[in-house]
């Protein structure tokens, strides 16, 4: 799906849906959109191997298993409590994982790549940071998703 093109893709435009269903039935339907989201990364585990016999005096590297980075969503509190009750379902004991689609969206707000998140599952959710200053700040929730699995489409 990814369009090639000189210029790189702006990170500002994109769409995060949340699979499974909300307290009120509607498949993957989330209140507020998402202004960060981070943590979409792969590391793979190699071990070191070499016969007695090789030629060269280095060791081989062969892949074996592979880490996924937890996926982090922030968003503007925006009076929902969905994700917060997503968590406490998954807390309470009940395992409720969902997919998770990412869509980067060019100028024109056409798709041009999406990542689909496999089984994902909340581990932390952090609320906002208050303070009575009157600054200019927003409030703000996080969600960190464990997740088995990561495509690029």
């Amino acid at each position: 799906m990814a369009v090639k093109r000189d210029n790189p893709y702006g990170s500002f435009n994109y769409l995060v849906t949340l699979g499974g269903q909300t307290g009120d039935g509607a498949p993957g339907t989330v209140v507020g959109g998402f202004s960060d989201v981070s943590g979409l990364g792969v590391d793979i585990s190699y071990s070191e191997y070499r016969n007695g016999n090789e030629l060269v005096n280095t060791a081989r590297k062969v892949p074996n298993t592979h880490k996924l980075d937890d996926l982090v969503l922030k968003r503007g509190l925006v009076g929902s409590d969905d994700l917060f009750a997503w968590l406490k379902t998954v807390r309470d004991g009940v395992i409720e994982a969902r997919p998770v689609t990412i869509t980067l969206l060019d100028e024109a707000r056409r798709p041009v790549a999406i990542w689909r998140i496999r089984n994902a599952q909340p581990k932390k959710w952090s609320g906002p940071t208050l303070g009575a200053k009157g600054g200019g700040e927003v409030a703000m929730e996080e969600l960190h998703l464990v997740h088995e699995g990561i495509e690029y489409v």
